[in-house]
C-alpha cells in the first residue's frame, strides 16, 4: 500500500451538517481497500474561481493508504459525488516526506536542547 494525499473541497451548504458528507467520502475510501491516516478539516474559505457557481467550500485533506488499484476506483466514485465540488488526490513522495520529518526531528531536537540550556 502507498501513501497519498486526499483534498476534497465540499458544497458549502454543507457547513452545519459535514458528517453525511465526510461518512460517505470514507466509506469510499475503506470500500475500495484504503486506510485513513490523518484527516483535516481547515474550514470554509473562499476559492480562487467559482466552481458550480460556488464561491466559497468546505476544505478537507485526508492522508491514506491505499492500494494499486484504488485511486481509480477512489476518482471514479468522487467524480458522480455530489457533495463534493472537488478533489485531489496525489501520491506522495516519500523522499520528500523523509526529508521534511528529518527536518521536524532537527528542530525538536534544536528546541529541547535549548530549553535544557536555559534550565527549563
Amino acid at each position: 500500500m502507498k501513501d497519498y494525499e486526499l483534498s476534497v473541497l465540499f458544497h458549502p451548504d454543507l457547513e452545519m451538517n459535514l458528517d453525511p458528507a465526510l461518512d460517505k467520502v470514507k466509506k469510499i475510501i475503506e470500500t475500495a481497500g484504503g486506510k485513513i491516516d490523518k484527516e483535516e478539516n481547515e474550514g470554509k474559505k473562499r476559492l480562487a474561481y467559482s466552481i458550480n457557481g460556488q464561491d466559497f467550500a468546505i476544505y478537507y485533506y485526508f492522508n491514506v493508504a491505499l492500494p494499486a488499484e484504488a485511486p481509480a476506483k477512489i476518482s471514479s466514485v468522487l467524480n458522480i459525488t455530489d457533495e463534493v465540488l472537488r478533489y485531489l488526490l496525489v501520491r506522495v513522495d516519500e523522499r520528500k516526506a523523509k526529508i521534511e520529518a528529518s527536518r521536524k526531528d532537527d528542530t525538536e531536537a534544536a528546541a529541547t536542547e535549548e530549553n535544557e540550556e536555559k534550565g527549563e
